[in-house]
């Protein structure tokens, strides 16, 4: 639901049409870059926004068959002092990358260095790329000949009213009962442990015979797979959205609410959220009181298709303590930070008005956003305006604080039977520490610190390590320590100040996963017996779980940890989302 920036997507697609030049910079002079001039539109983003990168890009072709991103920047920017902005690799198994630059000088020196140097034994060789079309204006065209499955479906679904859009494209199990619901998602986590053991058969063979014996055991499956967990609560269940301000499908009425399709579809339309089973009634009736606030300002809707406009999007938190956090996201464009000043007051003035308070704001934020950055929006600031500065949550019986931008399950109430699950597939021992990995607020350590000696939690948002200190001590926990970073940067040294003789990890990373460092982290602590690996896309995960039971050697260091039980839990009724829990163990103690 959330919008493709122009930029990103264009890297993604570089096809080129021929007829006349189109001005985007000196380099592309010279290389005799040409346009279609009836699909002047498909470039137009690049005089709209000044500081598209998309005009400046090169191909670097001959790269060798194995490269991190990370050394490839550091070759470019730190070796080379090329001053790259953006790198976009290809599907693997493509040796060309493309690599854009903030200028056109910058750009033909890359192309001088680079054409021809040695890289990991690999020759290279550098051209100037053309700038990819718009990927909206794009899906605009590509309507008229319904040449694109996603256009196709879009016209498939034309009959359907907003409200159904909306649904079908947030909730879209919503009409089929609870119990279907259940077993649809119960057999998808077989299909994927399934080809999870099949992978890591491949690349440890010697598992193979084991995983067969096992099973033996479990009803035909290579590991102990666990009926499904869930809250009894399936509706108005989700504690955190982010909605998007912009116009309903007739393009004349401001709305909030979930983008009825992609930006890259073709579509900037909002639909409307009264009728969704996922979202509280409390967060529905926010929305609509600041729904009103929204269309009697003066100022405009972001439009992402000319980049103008203010209103961009709102988060809304709830909790089961009737506490809720406002998160007003603006794009500044040409308001003076005084402007903003009485944008923040008027906001402030409007939810203690009498007729508003119905919306129950305890805690409102203001958030700027400039640009999109690596992982988000970003480039912008976040300033309290009123209320509490967090809010807070129960949980498993303890009350945690959480912070604007800090990490906390979406479900509460599946939150408890995850946890919960958890705990019971690590079976701790006494005199056993706990490493949280990726702790968030410590929602997690925290209810669990009465099952280990010690626990240490590690986080990479400053404020989520304080509100996790501050829930420590709130709850009367003594055993909990909290550490801010990157888990491939302290992981490490985190795990080395445990002086207890065995340790149990608990993983919850973000959808793609733990970084390759931090693997291998976990993998070289000796006392690591078990690991709990929690993870909202099982399909995403996989790469580190493979990684993780690899064999010893000289690039996996360690013994390697093996998938032995899962355990499915429902986080997110009606939709096709589950959370899966994998318990793993060092091979040497199976």
């Amino acid at each position: 639901m959330s919008e493709v920036d122009v930029e990103e997507s264009a890297m993604c697609d570089n096809s080129v049409v021929s007829s006349e030049n189109v001005e985007v910079g000196e380099a592309n002079k010279k290389v005799g870059s040409k346009y279609d001039a009836a699909d002047k539109t498909l470039y137009a983003y690049l005089e709209r926004d000044k500081s598209t990168t998309e005009k400046y890009k090169i191909e670097i072709r001959g790269l060798p068959k194995f490269y991190g991103i990370s050394e490839f920047k550091k070759f470019l920017n730190d070796k080379l002092q090329l001053n790259a902005s953006k790198i976009k690799p290809q599907k693997k198994g493509n040796h060309f990358a493309y690599v854009c630059f903030r200028n056109d000088d910058d750009r033909m020196k890359a192309i001088s260095v680079l054409d021809g140097i040695e890289w990991k034994r690999s020759v290279l060789s550098a051209n100037a790329a053309n700038p990819a079309p718009d990927p909206y204006a794009k899906r605009k065209l590509e309507a008229n000949t319904r040449s694109v499955k996603r256009i196709k479906t879009q016209l498939e679904n034309a009959s359907l009213s907003p409200e159904e859009q909306v649904a079908l494209s947030t909730t879209p199990l919503y009409q089929i009962t609870y119990n279907e619901q259940l077993d649809l998602k119960h057999n998808q986590m077989k299909d994927i442990i399934t080809t999870l053991v099949e992978s890591i058969s491949k690349v440890n063979p010697e598992l193979t015979s084991w995983f067969k014996i096992q099973s033996g055991f479990n009803d035909g499956l290579p590991i102990q797979l666990k009926r499904i967990g869930h809250s009894n609560t399936i509706d108005g269940y989700r504690n955190k959205c982010e909605f998007t301000i912009g116009y309903d499908v007739t393009q004349s009425k401001r709305m909030i609410g979930f983008r009825l399709s992609s930006y890259a579809s073709g579509s900037t339309a909002v639909g409307p959220i009264h009728h969704l089973r996922h979202i509280p009634e409390k967060m529905k009736t926010a929305i609509r009181i600041f729904e009103k606030f929204v269309c009697d300002s003066e100022l405009d809707v972001f439009d992402p298709i000319t980049n103008k406009g203010n209103w961009k999007q709102v988060t809304v938190r709830t909790t089961q303590l009737d506490h809720l956090m406002l998160i007003v996201a603006i794009n500044p464009q040409e308001l003076t930070n005084e402007d903003q000043e009485q944008l923040r007051e008027k906001l402030k003035k409007f939810f203690e008005q009498e007729e508003n308070l119905e919306a129950g704001v305890t805690s409102l934020y203001f958030q700027t956003i400039e640009k999109k950055t690596t992982g988000g929006e970003g480039g912008g600031t976040i300033t309290h305006i009123s209320g509490a500065p967090y809010i807070e949550e129960m949980l498993l019986g303890m009350k945690f604080r959480i912070s604007p931008q800090a990490f906390f399950q979406i479900n509460t109430l599946g939150a408890e039977i995850l946890y919960e699950t958890a705990i019971d597939l690590a079976q701790p021992s006494p005199d056993t520490a706990l490493i949280d990995v990726c702790c968030g607020t410590g929602t997690i350590g925290i209810s669990c610190s009465k099952h280990f000696e010690e626990v240490l939690g590690i986080e990479i948002i400053p404020n989520a390590i304080q509100d996790a200190k501050v829930n420590a001590k709130e709850n009367n926990v003594n055993n909990c320590e909290f550490f801010v970073g990157k888990a491939e940067d302290i992981l490490q040294p985190v795990m080395y100040r445990s002086t207890k003789s065995s340790m149990v990890a608990i993983v919850d990373p973000p959808r793609a996963g733990l970084h390759q460092k931090a693997i291998m982290s976990l993998r070289k602590a000796k006392k690591l017996e078990k690991l709990i690996y929690i993870s909202c896309d099982p399909k995403a995960a996989m790469k580190n779980l493979i990684d993780l039971a690899r064999p010893n050697s000289r690039s996996f260091h360690g013994e390697p940890l093996v998938p032995v039980k899962a355990a499915p839990v429902d986080m997110f009724p009606h939709t096709k989302h589950c959370e899966l829990i994998l318990y793993l163990e060092r091979v040497s103690l199976l």
